[in-house]
């Protein structure tokens, strides 16, 4: 069957040199490629759910330290503090 196709220009050129390199037809790499993708599970398929561990530690951030003011932290971090 024959069809048209419109590609983008960089991948054009891709695609052609690709397949002189292999010593294929464009026809046979875009044939290849479109059964990798149609094999694929589609992007928006639903991943199994993770469980993060919960610390049921207390205590929290040392005395003086401000969780939302990173610049502070950082000092601390660094021992400027």
């Amino acid at each position: 069957m024959r069809t048209t196709v419109r590609l983008d220009e960089h991948l054009l050129r891709q695609v052609k040199r690709a397949a002189h390199e292999r010593g294929e037809t464009m026809t046979s790499l875009i044939e290849q490629g479109l059964r990798l993708v149609l094999t694929r599970p589609p992007a928006n398929h639903r991943r199994k759910r993770v469980r993060l561990p919960v610390s049921r530690e207390g205590g929290g951030a040392a005395p003086g330290v401000d969780l939302n003011d990173s610049v502070a932290l950082l000092d601390r971090m660094e021992g400027r503090l």
